[in-house]
């Protein structure tokens, strides 16, 4: 792995840092405060804001302390205020609407909040809910014609339906009025011709940020209705309700969380916490996440959502919108134990494909040195081929697509790497497909079978245009250089601000150099090692050295936070998932009471190979990159940290004492 350290601009570093100081809801200790010199808890989140495109004092603010006045006016959107106008007029003339959802969680998450909000106000929606199977994703006639044929007069779609040109002809045919809410980008011939067009990232549309989800585009949708026809009270209440539920959908559709989405993921974690609907209460409870605190990004991202795209995946998807409908407290829990067991069944999928597609890739030379990776397969679970594409990301660096062949039909998923925008490589061979779709790191698609060897000489012609070799070596991201002695808790304090982590918004990695290595190394069950590392003899020159005092400053909202998971929690067992997501560092709370240089207890997660391959010994000085974490575990939590890598320079070892 290739680590790429982040330049540094010291001047910009320490205005902003400085500036910080004034921030009124900055809580941090008075000495972490007035420091603003390079190594202190301010200088470091300077830089960090810095990096995040954040160089203006007011613009940090907004970023640490996001606010529902934040929000953009809805009408800025364009097509919105048709919408509106279009759905006002239903509710007055009691006609029924009819929402047309994808079956995944950005589209059902956005289901319930438009049909929330029009019941809300007074109006009534049903809704449609696509079988990923017989009926596959976006837009359908024969439902149009159905719903035609039963009254309706008016269909909203949610996270789809932007490239949906026949669909949208037929509903003009049938005298159906049909706005279109997407996200997703528009293709060459441009948008639908329906009633109303909602997506900020159609041509021609000035709304100011371009990032939401299909749910995030649902809520705007419905914040600008309630705004029309709820009284000033009522319309802020809701409109802070849905924030959990617009903030599921945002994190788990890995949208940049930056902007509004920001304001979603941060607002909606927190009330989650407060959680009444039954529904979501009995969910977070077969989740695993206590109401004690706020559930993190990363819980909601492999806790909660696979569960929700459960139902969708392997069954049918309107059990989710059942679920948050639902007032019955165990008709709640029954719900939410399908959902759970739903997902359990998901994972045995995902682990039977990938183990074909290991058994493909190895045996197979030309697939091995793919620019582009296409493996197809009879029989699989179309529910799951996305997922099995993002672990074919993860472990080869490539970016990949995995197709599900059901006899002349092929239906494909996939996902890409940072340098590669993976739906121009499809657009390149639209003529092969029967409908596709996606954005720059996804992609979903249908075609015949037997145009499956083609494309995959087509997309691995196209990635060769566009990628180098150097492209495939995994790179992260290291933000800074820190010494172990800097790692305190009014570092944590201010870090934590920087949350919720997502997409857009890395939690930061940082690097310390010549950390040594105390003890030997222990192996943990066979998978796991244990190391116990120390500070190196110099603090790196930094100008800033935290007092043992200021080490003990933890505070309760430091206490509260919780340990990070393994990115695929739901199968690690109870006990083991404080231990996840590489290697955890452990202070020792004997060298802070003492204020002897600091000791951490290094666990890592799945490491043991890489330590066979590579040993360490005790004496050994090596570099490592991690990022900064509290366990709260009763008995073993603290301060921690979560190596991402570990390096042992050369010299490191010829020097080491016997």
């Amino acid at each position: 792995m290739r680590w790429e350290l982040a330049a540094e601009d010291p001047v910009r570093i320490h205005n902003l840092a400085a500036a910080l100081r004034d921030f009124p809801h900055l809580q941090i200790p008075d000495r972490a405060r007035n420091n603003v010199k390079r190594g202190s808890p301010l200088h470091t989140l300077a830089g960090l804001l810095i990096r995040r495109g954040l160089t203006d004092p007011d613009e940090a603010a907004r970023f640490l302390f996001p606010s529902v006045t934040h929000l953009h006016a809805p009408e800025l959107m364009t097509g919105l205020r048709a919408a509106v106008d279009r759905v006002d007029a239903a509710i007055e003339r009691k006609e029924p609407i009819l929402i047309y959802g994808d079956y995944d969680v950005d589209g059902t998450m956005a289901v319930i909040i438009l049909k929330t909000a029009i019941e809300l106000c007074g109006g009534a929606a049903d809704f449609h809910v696509p079988h990923r199977i017989r009926e596959g994703y976006d837009l359908r006639d024969d439902v149009i014609e159905r719903a035609a044929a039963a009254g309706i007069r008016l269909i909203i779609s949610v996270d789809m339906g932007i490239r949906a040109f026949a669909p949208a002809e037929t509903a003009q045919r049938l005298g159906v009025d049909l706005i279109v809410t997407d996200h997703h980008l528009p293709g060459p011939d441009g948008v639908p011709k329906a009633h109303a067009v909602v997506n900020p990232n159609q041509v021609g549309c000035g709304y100011p940020y371009k990032q939401l989800c299909g749910a995030g585009v649902a809520f705007k949708v419905a914040q600008g209705l309630m705004q029309r026809r709820l009284d000033e009270k009522d319309h802020a209440r809701m409109l802070q309700s849905f924030m959990k539920v617009v903030a599921i959908a945002t994190i788990a559709d890995a949208v940049p969380l930056t902007g509004e989405n920001r304001v979603f993921a941060k607002l909606g974690l927190d009330a989650l916490r407060h959680a009444v609907n039954p529904g979501l209460k009995a969910l977070l409870e077969v989740a695993q996440i206590s109401n004690k605190r706020s559930p993190t990004s990363t819980e909601v991202a492999f806790r909660i959502a696979p569960r929700i795209n459960a139902a969708g995946r392997m069954d049918i998807a309107r059990d989710v919108i059942d679920l948050f409908s639902v007032k019955d407290v165990d008709r709640a829990r029954l719900l939410a134990g399908k959902l759970d067991r739903l997902n359990a069944d998901r994972q045995e999928e995902e682990r039977r494909i990938l183990r074909s597609i290991d058994e493909r890739i190895s045996g197979d030379p030309a697939l091995c040195e793919a620019y582009c990776i296409v493996v197809d397969g009879e029989g699989w679970h179309r529910g799951v081929i996305g997922i099995a594409a993002t672990r074919v990301v993860e472990r080869y660096h490539r970016p990949a697509i995995v197709i599900a062949r059901e006899g002349d039909e092929a239906f494909g998923s996939g996902r890409s790497i940072r340098p590669f925008h993976l739906l121009e490589a499809v657009e390149s061979s639209h003529k092969l497909f029967t409908r596709y779709g996606g954005h720059s790191h996804a992609c979903g698609f249908a075609m015949p079978s037997a145009n499956v060897t083609q494309l995959r000489a087509d997309l691995d012609a196209f990635a060769r245009t566009r990628l180098t070799a150097a492209d495939f070596d995994p790179v992260l991201d290291v933000e800074a250089e820190l010494d172990l002695d800097e790692i305190t808790p009014g570092l944590f304090q201010v870090l934590r601000l920087l949350e919720p982590y997502g997409t857009g918004n890395h939690e930061p990695a940082f690097s310390a150099r010549s950390v040594r290595l105390i003890a030997p190394p222990k192996i943990l069950k066979d998978k796991h090692i244990k190391l116990k590392l120390k500070a190196g003899e110099s603090n790196g020159g930094h100008e800033f050295s935290p007092e043992p005092s200021e080490k003990q400053e933890l505070s309760a909202v430091a206490i509260l936070t919780t340990p990070n998971c393994h990115p695929d929690g739901a199968v690690i067992k109870r006990d083991e998932k404080a231990e996840a997501n590489g290697f955890q560092l452990r202070t020792e709370n004997r060298e802070l009471r003492t204020g002897v240089r600091t000791v951490f207890d290094a666990l890592g997660w799945h490491m043991a190979e890489r330590l066979q391959q590579s040993p360490l010994l005790a004496g050994d000085a090596i570099d490592i990159a991690f990022t900064i974490g509290h366990n709260d575990h009763p008995d073993f939590g603290g301060l921690e940290l979560s190596l991402r890598d570990f390096k042992v320079p050369v010299a490191a070892r010829e020097s080491t004492p016997p």
